[in-house]
């Protein structure tokens, strides 16, 4: 009897009956081919997928970044219609309290006419007028500027030989206005052309040469 060493023993690969051992490596082979071609198709699916969901998540991410730019857009326009609305509120309030001190001014100036604006009662006129100058009040109304419906409100009328147009000759009180806007009218009297006086002055030179040529002969 011929003894074994016992954990030696060569394990052989099953062979089926009629079939050699060569017979069984090109089979081996075949399946680790196989496996090795299956695994591309399973990497083809993964990079399909993940190339889906970028597009989703690029899709995603210009929806949120249009909607941003709108709400923005959206914020700003609200935040210009707030400022103009807060600057509107501001000049009415501030025309507002200055309309309720146009008498005052009118007083003072009066005063100032007569002589009567002396003391402390010049200084805190002055004070007033400088304060009222400074929150955008404007004075306007001259004599000999032309007459401007829009700005001027004309309580008395006459004609003159000295104008060419509507004019006004006197101010009777003065107009206000802030910035761009009239709070109350120049109160003027106006002056228009004389009725004829066109016609005065063209005949004018026909009398001049009537004058050097001596006048009519006598006989």
């Amino acid at each position: 009897m011929t003894e074994e060493t016992p954990g030696f023993d060569e394990q052989q690969p099953d062979v089926p009956s009629g079939a050699t051992s060569d017979d069984a490596e090109p089979k081996a082979a075949d399946s680790t081919s196989q496996e090795e071609g299956a695994a591309p198709a399973g990497d083809t699916g993964q990079d399909v997928a993940l190339v889906a969901q970028l597009d989703q998540a690029r899709t995603a991410l210009s929806e949120r970044t249009a909607d941003l730019q709108r709400l923005q857009a959206e914020f700003q326009n609200y935040r210009r219609r707030v400022e103009r609305d807060r600057i509107a509120v501001k000049e009415i309030a501030i025309a507002n309290l200055l309309t309720e001190l146009l008498p005052v001014l009118d007083d003072i100036g009066r005063a100032r006419e007569h002589g009567e604006l002396v003391g402390g009662f010049k200084s805190v006129a002055e004070s007033l007028e400088s304060t009222a100058a400074k929150m955008g009040l404007q004075q306007f109304g001259k004599e000999g500027e032309p007459f401007d419906p829009t700005i001027h409100e004309a309580l008395m009328h006459s004609y003159a030989p000295d104008v060419t147009e509507t004019t006004c000759v006197a101010i009777l009180q003065p107009g206000y206005r802030i910035g761009e806007r009239t709070i109350r009218p120049a109160r003027v009297a106006v002056a228009e052309p004389q009725p004829g006086a066109q016609t005065v002055k063209a005949d004018e030179p026909a009398e001049a040469d009537d004058k050097e040529s001596g006048g009519p002969e006598e006989g």
